[in-house]
């Protein structure tokens, strides 16, 4: 019976210390912000993908997901 609680104890215990690496760290940001991590790095297609995505759904902002406006996701 202890051998059983000390093994779920210690799973119990990798799998919340599991998530403590998770993020970006401090200096791993300027790698991160160069312009060829970017996922676009030119301004006109930026400004061409939000006007159509504005006409299609009738809302600025949020583009963080895809899908149109028919319902057809």
């Amino acid at each position: 019976m202890q051998v059983r609680l000390l093994l779920e104890v210690l799973l119990l215990a990798g799998i919340v210390s599991g998530c403590t690496s998770m993020g970006v760290e401090p200096w791993e940001r300027d790698i991160l912000a160069r312009d060829e991590m970017q996922l676009t790095t030119d301004a006109v297609e930026a400004a061409t993908d939000d006007h159509i995505y504005f006409s299609k759904e009738a809302s600025s902002g949020g583009r963080g997901f895809g899908g149109g406006g028919c319902g057809c996701n």
